[in-house]
């Protein structure tokens, strides 16, 4: 079985690439960060100097980079050393575009390639739970399942190049807005003398059941596991949330598709970064919809 090369080791790639040596795969990593390389160590992953260190002799090269300009600037350099044949997936959450001109890189060094973003955070990156949204030739995704199925629980083909990308910035515009729905609806439930629990058992069982109440509840109590409680700590915070709104806003306005919730909660996450809390988880945003700076 050749060496996979796993580019990026932050709080995402870090674990699914310790998730894929707990598979049997050897890996080979990569990263610009010493702690993020420390950490990868301790958890099997050969680490070495550079990207064509990683590369060299792999079968796969996986990334997991912040943006679209990283990944351009990796891909420029893999398909200049990685032999043809080599399976490139990019598991960054990036924008259409950069994810299009990706493929177009690949396909012009013949390499194929998958674009394949993720949801579920860093507990779903450790824990191996993660949804991969994967666009690429189906053929691909096909030879390339089992390696997502070691780091992920549902592996979805979403259709061609970028189908991955585009599935992950929709479903995240819909987790902004839903999270802020609710949040909207614990702080009037409030100012109203409803107890968190009593909405919470209301609307979970109701038609205002969603993912950002029952498994993700932007209030201390009614899901033992949820963020706020533990002041908000991150499981994905709101300066990444933020980023996906943009992603998504921008990909409206080339598709001239017309998104005024969208676009609302990207004002409010902006906002809310803005005030100095895009460290916090995203569901903390409640606090501020309460008018409150901090956390409750």
């Amino acid at each position: 079985m050749s060496p996979i090369a796993f580019i990026g080791l932050g709080h995402m790639g870090g674990p699914m690439a310790a998730n894929l040596v707990k598979a049997g795969h050897n890996v080979r990593g990569f990263d610009l960060t010493a702690a993020s390389l420390e950490l990868a160590r301790e958890n099997g992953i050969s680490t070495v100097a550079s990207v064509a260190e990683a590369v060299s002799g792999a079968g796969i090269v996986i990334t997991m980079l912040p943006a679209g300009a990283h990944v351009l600037s990796v891909w420029q350099e893999l398909v200049a050393i990685v032999p043809s044949g080599t399976l490139l997936i990019d598991c960054s959450t990036i924008d259409m575009d950069s994810a299009r001109k990706a493929h177009a890189l690949a396909e012009t060094h013949g390499c194929p390639a998958l674009d394949a973003p993720v949801s579920g955070g860093t507990g779903g990156a450790t824990a191996g739970t993660l949804t991969f949204m994967v666009g690429g030739d189906a053929a691909v995704f096909a030879g390339a399942k089992t390696v997502f199925e070691a780091m992920g629980k549902k592996i979805i083909h979403c259709g061609g190049a970028s189908a991955g990308q585009a599935a992950k910035i929709c479903n995240n515009m819909i987790l902004g807005i839903s999270m802020i729905a609710v949040g909207e609806a614990f702080v009037l439930g409030e100012q109203l003398g409803l107890t968190h629990q009593a909405l919470f058992d209301v609307a979970s069982v109701s038609s205002g059941q969603c993912w950002s109440l029952t498994t993700y509840c932007p209030v201390p109590g009614p899901v033992p596991g949820s963020p706020a409680n533990r002041d908000y700590e991150p499981g994905f915070a709101a300066a990444l949330m933020l980023k996906d709104l943009k992603l998504s806003q921008a990909a409206a306005t080339d598709a001239g598709a017309m998104t005024p919730l969208g676009a609302t909660a990207a004002a409010l996450y902006q906002r809310f970064a803005d005030e100095g809390f895009g460290g916090k988880d995203f569901s903390a945003i409640i606090n501020m919809l309460r008018g409150e700076t901090g956390t409750r």
